[in-house]
């Protein structure tokens, strides 16, 4: 009897925790049923003659042929938030294109945090490249796997930007974390506001094995599709907003106290996405550093 009643309890208590998680993720994503589009929120910046916004506003494309790439640029600026967007990329062999969703500061000393997708030949995977910038400062590239074909169908990618951390998620599973230890003297982008950019680009100088894999003009116009852009955020109009944006008020839930740190489950993820999937990172790349790596490679990330 009593071991009826612990295993009652049990599962009572693993319910209760299901429909906690539940109703967390369902907060979490609240935000999204606002009614922010691409056209409301953005606008073509280069090669608009051959992209465009579809579906009242909801669905982009941006094409890369031989005129051009394209590109997609934010009408607002932001001083932290929680952007996110879905993204179908570029299907067959997409060698030496890279479609980009970022976001940046201007200025020669700007800030920048990184998705870049390195295309590939059919049949090999893309690869996710990560990189943050501070002060124009960039070499700090992360680059995954990804654990699906990103070409099928649609994938959420959502940058998450703070004052304690900025967090890169794929499918809602955190693949990496660069943490503010500017107290420390280590760089972190939390001064200068940003906007929000997507492209796809000819970048077969580098982009597949190093450039030997060439764009196969054959094969175009080659296109990547976006959906649902979401920029739950700090607008910045001025020099008065910096100190607002960066405030822990209920208005700025994206640097409350919970999004300060990753979770247990939330940590569980990345260990099991970074070990699985990490194929580079610049921190163990001691060469490229004369043997002495920056100092947030010498700090605990997550």
């Amino acid at each position: 009897m009593a071991n009826i009643l612990f295993l009652s309890l049990t599962i009572f208590i693993a319910a209760l925790t299901f429909v906690a998680i539940y109703f967390s993720a369902l907060t979490f994503h609240s935000d999204l049923v606002d009614e922010a589009n691409f056209v409301k929120t953005m606008y073509f910046n280069w090669g608009s003659q051959h992209s465009s916004f579809l579906d009242s506003g909801d669905d982009a494309t941006l094409v890369l042929d031989q005129t051009s790439g394209s590109g997609i640029k934010s009408k607002m600026s932001f001083l932290f938030g929680s952007f996110e967007m879905l993204i179908k990329l570029v299907p067959g062999n997409s060698a030496g294109t890279v479609t980009a969703y970022y976001l940046s500061s201007n200025g020669e000393k700007h800030d920048e945090i990184d998705f870049e997708f390195l295309g590939n030949k059919s049949g090999q995977p893309y690869i996710i490249h990560t990189n943050i910038y501070t002060d124009g400062g960039g070499g700090r590239e992360q680059q995954f796997y990804p654990w699906f074909d990103p070409s099928e169908d649609y994938h959420n990618y959502t940058i998450h930007w703070n004052p304690s951390q900025v967090v890169w998620y794929v499918d809602s599973i955190p693949i990496r974390v660069y943490r503010n230890y500017q107290g420390e003297g280590i760089p972190y982008p939390n001064q200068k506001p940003m906007r929000v950019y997507s492209t796809l680009w000819n970048a077969d100088s580098w982009a597949t094995r190093g450039g030997l894999d060439k764009i196969d003009w054959t094969q175009s116009p080659f296109i990547a599709k976006l959906r649902r852009f979401r920029s739950r955020a700090c607008a910045y109009t001025g020099p008065t907003d910096t100190a607002q944006c960066g405030a822990p008020t209920p208005e700025n839930w994206w640097s409350s106290a919970v999004y300060s740190y990753l979770n247990v489950d939330q940590r569980r993820h990345m260990n099991w996405a970074r070990s699985n999937y990490l194929i580079y990172d610049y921190c163990k790349n001691i060469k490229q550093f004369n043997g002495f790596l920056p100092g947030e490679c010498l700090k605990v990330q997550y």
